[in-house]
């Protein structure tokens, strides 16, 4: 064998014995670039799913303790007998005019609570359906320890929500799903007593 034979022999073995020390004798994983794969967007809420989100329906709960005239929207009204809230939409489903809707997308609701035990109303909540950040809430001060408590809830996205009111220890939950109109299919989007958009 000549010597330049010789040498282009070593040379591919010794190519080998690094490619296959380098990669333990299996061929290279491949690796998607970073950002390669885009998170997908998120689904696109429909009536379609209301159907799937166990609302609170809206009643006279509570109408043998509580006067009918103590809170705007009586019809609308869920409670516990020390807790209420007004304002929950018929059939459990808040269809948001554009009124409603803020810069950053959210969704703003005005609810009305009624306080037979003495506290400050804290409103928390939840997305049912899919993951999303907890709703925030306004609760503005000088309504006093007890009765009529005004409030403003901001959910994040549309869908399936959970919100709850407490009081001391007494708590308060409904479930509303909220879809934007243009989202909704629905010609008129009528709101209970006293709903009104966002300043």
């Amino acid at each position: 064998m000549s010597r330049r034979m010789c040498f282009r022999f070593a040379c591919a073995l010794a190519g080998t014995v690094v490619l296959v020390g380098c990669t333990g004798g299996r061929p290279a994983a491949r690796h998607p670039a970073a950002g390669s794969a885009a998170p997908h967007p998120a689904r696109q809420v429909t009536m379609a799913d209301a159907r799937r989100c166990p609302e609170t329906i809206p009643g006279p709960a509570g109408s043998a303790v509580r006067p009918r005239s103590a809170l705007v929207g009586w019809a609308d009204s869920h409670g516990n007998g020390k807790l209420w809230v007004g304002g929950l939409w018929p059939h459990g489903v808040i269809v948001a005019r554009r009124g409603f809707i803020q810069p950053d997308g959210s969704i703003y609701m005005k609810f009305g609570w009624w306080r037979k035990v003495a506290g400050a109303l804290m409103i928390t909540g939840r997305r049912l359906d899919a993951p999303a950040p907890p709703l925030t809430a306004s609760v503005p001060s000088g309504y006093g320890d007890t009765g009529f408590q005004a409030s403003g809830v901001f959910f994040p996205t549309e869908g399936c929500w959970q919100v709850t009111g407490k009081v001391a220890s007494i708590s308060l939950t409904f479930v509303t799903f909220v879809i934007k109109k243009a989202h909704s299919g629905t010609r008129t989007a009528g709101g209970p007593v006293g709903a009104e958009p966002a300043p």
